[in-house]
């Protein structure tokens, strides 16, 4: 299932496509901080376990994490992790020998705007 997030006047949409080019609503939260553009989450990369990253976060929901990484977005999952970081935090993201997620505060990530592919 295609997803996309949508950030704009202060809230995040995250919608779903139903049919070819039919979106609906899943989700209006706010935006906490992103900065407004369109996210196609649907075009995320899977996290490579072997390389750390640093960016923030855009949305979480009970199997993913998605973190923009530059202009791009990496997919990450939620059950590698300990605690789920919440959206719009900007975090540092690596992972251990047995493939657990480690998180620490990424404080000089550089953050583009939206339209990340």
């Amino acid at each position: 299932m295609k997803q996309r997030m949508i950030v704009m006047n202060g809230q995040r949409i995250v919608e779903s496509e139903q049919a070819e080019e039919k979106w609906q609503i899943a989700k209006v939260d706010k935006a906490h901080g992103i900065k407004p553009g369109i996210y196609n989450l649907y075009k995320s990369s899977q996290a490579v376990k072997t390389t750390e990253y640093a960016g923030v976060i855009l949305h979480t929901d009970k199997r993913t994490i998605y973190q923009q990484v530059g202009k791009n977005i990496v997919k990450h999952e939620s059950l590698d992790f300990n605690k789920v970081p919440e959206v719009g935090q900007v975090k540092g993201i690596s992972y251990n020998l047995q493939g657990k997620a480690a998180m620490v505060e990424a404080t000089t990530v550089k953050l583009s705007k939206g339209s990340a592919s």
